[in-house]
């Protein structure tokens, strides 16, 4: 399996969009460079199960190596494992769920889905580097895209809020940086020579006062990517003022790339000084967690309410991997999944009903079932599945990080658990209100009994994004065992440290 062509599918439709001519061949080259990648990302699903019923133990499979800078032995170095799979699998479903939402797209369509695409190619980059500095440059690549989609498509304040947005994402992207360079002056080869490789800086003792100074840049960096607490402030403003796809993009991927950054990166590079921060990592998570929960429910818009509900959610990837147990670790990356189909689904649904009723103030709404009953249902599943609903990805996601949390044996973070635990009625609260004033009851403004309701390709994304929840909320053994090697190589690192102390 070629992963090269995970990153050749997305740059070949990118450039074939700037070539089309007229809003049906944008549209069309759009919908099928996507469904191509969807389809490459479940070819390398099926590659992966078999290579691994060869009985292949690689930590890392499909590897490629090129050197790109001799003198300071940069590498395009990629390959991947059941983690990266899984975000891999996310990228493309939230993909192509985004491009059919953007359908009637007119205003500069042209750019607006060459910028969806490329935000796919960094994504995809991201999730398959094994070299830190390849690593960094696909992050960056999936920085500016956001930037411009907010600010030129955007709405309310879109300035600002790209601004805002930019300047806070550089910002972490600036602490990467940092670690990443600490990293790389303070390892080397058994020849004396630097490295960006993850793989071989892995196999590299980095002494506990270098790993102390450097986690911190490398994790919070990344941490401000998912929204870690209190460098968040992006997440509202800048999803409200996204048009809908950015905002699925935002959410369901882009926040993602921090997750995995901290858990791949910051952890895995670095264990000692892990365990020497999970205290604040913790502390931070459930802060995030609980403040996002409270937060929401003061909010009156509808963007907004799905934006700080993923600042409470994003918390419990951060608590899961600060926990640093298997369990918890494997329901940070199952929460990373979930979350990201859930709010891509909630997204789609608030921008189903923003372009038809022109609103998303919950006030202004009500008895949308009645006109709009495929929409609303879409936006009820939406909501349970961001409650926990058994049955639903989000039950299987966060009931796994609690289980792995508890299994932590200090009484301190026992009691970070609980109140995270305790975060799940102040969700339910919120997501039943926003759903009963909307969708529920009798219908506010009765112009909205005109309304018509999804439309083919509307009804195609909710679909697609539906049947992943579904399929990891009822089965998540799938999501469980593809994820499991990754994590035991993760924990084998961290497991040592504890040896060791």
């Amino acid at each position: 399996m070629n992963l090269t062509l995970l990153l050749l599918f997305p740059l070949f439709t990118a450039f074939a969009i700037l070539f089309a001519k007229g809003l049906k061949q944008v549209r069309v080259i759009a919908l099928i460079g996507s469904i191509f990648q969807l389809l490459l990302a479940g070819k390398l699903l099926m590659a992966y199960y078999q290579i691994k019923a060869q009985g292949n133990q690689s930590q890392m499979v499909f590897e490629y190596i090129q050197n790109w800078y001799a003198p300071l032995h940069l590498q395009y170095h990629i390959g991947v494992d059941g983690i990266s799979i899984a975000m891999i699998l996310l990228t493309a479903f939230v993909v192509v769920a985004g491009i059919l939402v953007s359908w009637k797209t007119e205003q500069l369509s042209k750019e607006f889905f060459f910028l969806l695409i490329l935000l796919s190619l960094g994504a995809y980059g991201f999730f398959i580097s094994l070299d830190l500095f390849t690593l960094f440059f696909f992050l960056e690549v999936a920085v500016i895209p956001k930037f411009l989609l907010i600010g030129i498509w955007g709405s309310g304040k879109k300035d600002n809020s790209a601004m805002k947005l930019a300047l806070m994402l550089m910002g972490g992207s600036a602490l990467i940086l940092v670690g990443i360079l600490g990293i790389y002056f303070n390892t080397h080869t058994e020849a004396g020579i630097h490295t960006f490789d993850l793989l071989l800086i892995a196999k590299m003792n980095i002494a506990l006062p270098i790993q102390k100074i450097f986690f911190p840049f490398a994790f919070i960096g990344f941490g401000v990517f998912t929204a870690i607490f209190p460098f968040h402030t992006w997440v509202p403003d800048g999803h409200a003022s996204a048009p809908t796809a950015a905002s699925m993009f935002l959410a369901g991927i882009s926040m993602k790339l921090g997750g995995y950054g901290c858990l791949r990166v910051a952890t895995f590079l670095m264990p000692d000084a892990a365990h020497a921060y999970s205290w604040i990592i913790i502390l931070l998570a459930t802060i995030a967690i609980i403040y996002g929960a409270f937060a929401t429910m003061m909010q009156t818009d509808l963007k907004y309410i799905n934006a700080y509900s993923s600042i409470s959610h994003c918390g419990f990837v951060l608590l899961g991997i600060g926990m640093l147990t298997k369990t918890s670790i494997m329901g940070a990356v199952m929460q990373m999944v979930s979350h990201g189909l859930m709010t891509a689904l909630f997204f789609a649904a608030i921008g189903m009903i923003y372009s038809r009723t022109h609103t998303r103030m919950v006030a202004q709404l009500g008895g949308l079932l009645k006109a709009m009953p495929f929409i609303s249902s879409v936006f009820v599943i939406a909501g349970l599945c961001s409650l926990g609903l058994p049955g639903f990805s989000g039950f299987a996601a966060e009931m796994t990080v609690f289980m792995g949390s508890w299994q932590n044996p200090d009484k301190w973070f026992r009691l970070a658990t609980i109140l995270a635990c305790a975060s799940i009625v102040v969700t339910a609260v919120y997501i039943l209100r926003a759903a009963g004033q909307t969708i529920m009851g009798p219908m506010v403004n009765k112009e909205h009994e005109l309304l018509t309701d999804a439309s083919w390709n509307e009804k195609f994304a909710a679909i697609l994004l539906i049947v992943g929840i579904v399929v990891v909320g009822i089965a998540p053994f799938w999501l469980i065992d593809l994820i499991q090697p990754g994590t035991e190589i993760i924990m084998s690192k961290l497991g040592a440290v504890a040896l060791v102390k």
